[in-house]
């Protein structure tokens, strides 16, 4: 199957192919056809599996059939990362049409505030927006949403987990009941499928690949203590040839200071996390992006929606406190059917949680020996899970002192 098969109009054809685009991937084969057919969708698919492109594009080809000069789609992300990723993805598809789009988040300046404002109220055709920063418009009252044809929920899950629940409930009770719903998620807990029976309408249900990290992915890992941890990702990344590296570290503290260490050891890296500028946030990644860094070090604020193309290795420098983020931490790499590492560091306190991992994606992954210049190792038995004494496991970044 091609693209051509999706019958779209030549504009956006030939955007497509401008963009190197021939054959459809699994998701878009499915989803395309049914949002062509005005059907409301649940979806869910890894990442990286092309859920942007699956229902950006029969909805850009629906606006060119049908020119508007209103809010015809309003697609809601849960950072302001996908919302600009979504947005540079719909400017490349969309070059050679007149459909135009904003990407409404937090963190920007006056002038933007005023951009997006004019926007809203006189008609994008396709707005992008976190859900904080939209309310913060609505509440204003000059959002005209009231023609809305399509309401696109990207990242769902993600959204539920950060807390946007409320938030979504609010917005939809701003939008026509008439309209075209889309709900893309990565994973289907049952409180994803709570929220599809309250704002979808009789929908198809499309499942691809999930909670199955991708085959081109070479997944190991390393069992050793956090002391161990510095020296050996300087050794991985230091002299090597490895390019476009993301380490993922589960909290800011650690980002900074893997960041401030690795300058030190003459790695050429930078850190990108929620303290930081949204602008200098924009820079870090373009660089990265251009190839200028050879590698981020980041929370798991990337690890879900930033398509950044050609990721050799992905480090879990700590283990994600959930299993489903280690599916989508390594799902940076491996993507659109190329090839790429991942490597975890797994402490002592971190095994069981890398054992969760290893039940849910269905295999074990293998452990790498660590040279004997390091000194000991812990051994890798999560039944039997290694606490310091006088103190009980980590939880939550705190430390419980046992008082037996």
């Amino acid at each position: 199957m091609t693209f051509k098969d999706f019958n779209f109009e030549q504009q956006l054809t030939d955007g497509l192919f401008s963009m190197g685009f021939d054959n459809p991937t699994p998701i878009q084969e499915q989803a395309i056809p049914l949002i062509q057919n005005n059907r409301d969708i649940i979806a869910c698919a890894q990442t990286g599996t092309g859920k942007t492109a699956a229902y950006l594009l029969p909805v850009i080809n629906k606006i060119i059939k049908s020119p508007c000069d209103y809010i015809n789609t309003l697609i809601i992300a849960p950072t302001r990362e996908l919302a600009i990723q979504i947005d540079e993805a719909l400017e490349g598809f969309a070059y050679f049409t007149s459909v135009n789009s904003i990407a409404v988040y937090g963190g920007n300046n006056g002038i933007s505030f005023e951009q997006e404002k004019k926007a809203l109220s006189q008609g994008a055709n396709i707005i992008i927006a976190t859900p904080g920063r939209l309310i913060a418009h609505l509440n204003m009252g000059y959002v005209k949403i009231n023609k809305l044809e399509h309401l696109i929920l990207d990242e769902a899950d993600r959204m539920l987990d950060m807390g946007f629940s409320d938030d979504i409930n609010k917005i939809i009770n701003y939008l026509p009941k008439k309209r075209q719903t889309l709900l893309f998620s990565a994973t289907m807990p049952s409180k994803i499928r709570g929220l599809a029976k309250t704002i979808l309408n009789n929908p198809e249900q499309i499942s691809i690949a999930v909670s199955k990290p991708a085959e081109g992915v070479d997944q190991s890992a390393y069992v050793l203590y956090d002391a161990q941890k510095l020296r050996l990702i300087t050794e991985i990344l230091k002299g090597k040839s490895l390019e476009s590296i993301i380490i993922f570290a589960s909290t800011k503290e650690n980002v900074k200071k893997l960041e401030k260490e690795l300058l030190r050891a003459g790695i050429n890296i930078s850190a990108i996390h929620s303290d930081l500028e949204q602008a200098t946030r924009n820079e870090v990644l373009r660089d990265f992006r251009n190839k200028k860094l050879q590698a981020l070090v980041a929370t798991d604020i990337l690890s879900r929606g930033i398509d950044i193309d050609s990721i050799s290795l992905v480090v879990n420098y700590d283990v994600p406190n959930d299993a489903e983020d280690y599916i989508h931490r390594v799902g940076r790499t491996a993507r659109a059917a190329t090839t790429g590492f991942a490597i975890t560091f797994i402490n002592p306190s971190d095994q069981r949680k890398f054992k969760k991992i290893e039940d849910l994606i269905g295999s074990e992954i293998k452990k790498a020996e660590l040279p004997t210049s390091f000194g000991a190792v812990p051994e890798y038995n999560p039944e039997k899970q290694e606490v310091k004494p006088g103190f009980k496991s980590f939880r939550n970044g705190k430390k419980s002192f046992d008082t037996k």
